[in-house]
C-alpha cells in the first residue's frame, strides 16, 4: 500500500481537517441562526429541530454505508463526490424561500457529509498506521473541531447580526471549494483489499428506524403521544428494530454487525457518543433560544457569551488525544462525564433566574467546554483500534453514526422540552447525559482497545511497562 512521505502526510492530515471543520462549523453557526430563522420564515419550534434533524437522521442512516462504499470504491473518490454534494447543498440552504425547503435542501448536504467525516477518518487511520502516531493526529482532529465550536458561535452572530442568517451557509461554499482542489492535488487513493458488499435491507431499515423514531418525539408535544400517527411511527421504530438484528445477524457482511456489540468496550463506547452528543445538540440548540429569546440578546452577543466553552473545547481535545495515547480512554471519559454532568446542574441554577449573572453562566459554558472537550478522542480511538484497517471506513462510520444518532435525539428529546415549556427538564437531561458518560466510562473502559469476537484488531495499544516485559 502506498504511503505518503512526512511532508504529505501533513498535507492528508490538513485536508481531512478542513473537511471537518466544513461539517462542524455548519453546526455551530447554524445554532446561533436559529432565532433569526425563525423571524424570517415563520418557522415553529418543531420547524427549527427539523431543520437540524433532518440533517442528522440522514447523515446517521447513511454514515455507515459510506464508510463501507468507501473502502470499496475508493476513499479519495467518494470524498470527492461528498464534498461537491455538501458544497452544492450548502449553497442552495443559503437561497431557500421556506422552511420546508430548507429542511429537503439539508437533506442533501447530509448525504454530501456523510461521505466526509468517517472517510476522512479511514485515510487518516492508513495514513498514520502507528497506534500512538494516530492518537495524536486523532487529538488534532478532535481540536479541528474545538476551532469550529470556538470561531462559530462569534463567527455566525457576527454574519447573522450583519448579513443575515442565509451567510452562514454561504460561507460553506469556499471552503468546500479550498478542499476540493486541495484533496485532488495531495490525498492518494486508497481502498480495502476486499471489498464488502452492499446491504440495502439494512440500509432501509436503519432509515425507518431513526426517521420514525426522530418524527415522535419531534411531533409528540404538538400532537400527543397518543395520536395514531405517533404510535404509528414508534411501531415502526420498533418493527424496525426487531427486523434489523436478526437480519443483520444472518449476514456474512452485515451493514452494522450486532456481534460488535458483544464487546463492552464497543458498546460502552458507541452509548458514550450517543449521551455525549445529545447533550451538546441538547446544550447548543436550549442555549440559542434562551440567550437570543429569553434574554433578548443579539446573535453576536449571544455567541460571546458561548466563548467559556469554546475555549476550554479548544484546549481539551490534544490534551485528550495525548491521554488516550498514553494512558488510554477511561481519565478523559470520566472528566468527560464530570463536566458535563456539573454543567447542566449548573444551568439549572443559572437559568432559574430572570438575569443571571456573568460569572455563573460563563462557569456553565466553561464546564461543558472542558467536558465535551475530552469526549472525542477516546470514542474515535476505540472504534477504529478494534477493527483491522481494511474496515477503517465501517469502524468510524460506527462512532461516527453513534454521534449523530446523539444528536438527533439531543434536538428531539431537549427540543420537545423546550417547545413545551419545561426549560429546567432540557438542563436535568443534560446532567443525566453526563452521569450516563460517568457510569459508562467507570464499567466499560480499560487500557487496552476492545477486540471484537472473531476479528483481530489493528493494534493493540500496551504501556511502557507492558513493552518492557
Amino acid at each position: 500500500m502506498y504511503r505518503p512521505g512526512g511532508a504529505r502526510r501533513s498535507l492528508v492530515l490538513a485536508v481531512c481537517c478542513l473537511s471537518v471543520l466544513l461539517v462542524s462549523l455548519d453546526t455551530t453557526i447554524l445554532n446561533v441562526a436559529l432565532p433569526a430563522m425563525r423571524r424570517d420564515l415563520g418557522s415553529s419550534v418543531a420547524g427549527l429541530q427539523w431543520t437540524l434533524d433532518a440533517y442528522t437522521i440522514v447523515l446517521a442512516s447513511l454514515l455507515t454505508a459510506a464508510g463501507s462504499t468507501a473502502d470499496r470504491v475508493g476513499r479519495r473518490r467518494i470524498f470527492q463526490l461528498g464534498l461537491v454534494l455538501f458544497t452544492g447543498a450548502s449553497a442552495l440552504c443559503g437561497l431557500a424561500p421556506s422552511t420546508g425547503w430548507l429542511v429537503l435542501f439539508r437533506m442533501v448536504q447530509a448525504v454530501g457529509g456523510s461521505m466526509l467525516t468517517p472517510v476522512a477518518m479511514a485515510i487518516l487511520a492508513n495514513t498514520f498506521p502507528d497506534p500512538r502516531e494516530r492518537a495524536r493526529v486523532i487529538g488534532v482532529w478532535g481540536g479541528v473541531v474545538a476551532v469550529s465550536m470556538a470561531a462559530g458561535p462569534v463567527l455566525g452572530g457576527a454574519l447573522v447580526q450583519s448579513v443575515g442568517w442565509r451567510s452562514v451557509f454561504c460561507l460553506n461554499v469556499p471552503i468546500g471549494l479550498a478542499a476540493l482542489v486541495l484533496t485532488a492535488l495531495f490525498v492518494p487513493e486508497s481502498r480495502a483489499a476486499r471489498a464488502r458488499r452492499a446491504d440495502p435491507v439494512g440500509q432501509v431499515l436503519v432509515v425507518v428506524l431513526l426517521g420514525a423514531l426522530t418524527y415522535a418525539i419531534i411531533e409528540a408535544p404538538g400532537a400527543g403521544w397518543t395520536s395514531p400517527l405517533i404510535v404509528v411511527c414508534l411501531i415502526a421504530a420498533a418493527g424496525a428494530l426487531g427486523g434489523l438484528v436478526p437480519y443483520e445477524i444472518r449476514r456474512a457482511e452485515p451493514l452494522i454487525d450486532p456481534r460488535l456489540f458483544r464487546s463492552a468496550s464497543f458498546s460502552g463506547a458507541t452509548l458514550t457518543a450517543v449521551f455525549a452528543f445529545a447533550a451538546l445538540a441538547g446544550f447548543l440548540f436550549a442555549n440559542a433560544l434562551y440567550l437570543q429569546g429569553e434574554l433578548g440578546l443579539s446573535p453576536l452577543s449571544a455567541g460571546l457569551r458561548l466563548l467559556p466553552m469554546a475555549v476550554l473545547c479548544l484546549v481539551c481535545p490534544p490534551l485528550s488525544g495525548r491521554l488516550v495515547g498514553s494512558r488510554g480512554p477511561r481519565i478523559p471519559l470520566l472528566l468527560a462525564g464530570t463536566g458535563i454532568t456539573a454543567s447542566g446542574a449548573l444551568a439549572v441554577l443559572a437559568t432559574h433566574s430572570t438575569h443571571p449573572s456573568y460569572a455563573h453562566l460563563s462557569l456553565t459554558y466553561a464546564l461543558f467546554g472542558l467536558g465535551f472537550g475530552f469526549v472525542n478522542a477516546p470514542i474515535t480511538d476505540t472504534a477504529v483500534a478494534g477493527l483491522p484497517r481494511a474496515q477503517a471506513g465501517l469502524a468510524a462510520a460506527l462512532a461516527a453514526t453513534s454521534r449523530q444518532v446523539g444528536s438527533a435525539l439531543g434536538v428531539a428529546v431537549i427540543g420537545a422540552a423546550v417547545a413545551t415549556g419545561t426549560r429546567a427538564t432540557a438542563w436535568w437531561i443534560i446532567t443525566g447525559c453526563g452521569l450516563a458518560v460517568l457510569v459508562l466510562a467507570a464499567t466499560t473502559t480499560g487500557r487496552r482497545p476492545y477486540t471484537a469476537p472473531g476479528v483481530e484488531p489493528a493494534v493493540s495499544r500496551t504501556s511502557p511497562r507492558e513493552t518492557a516485559r
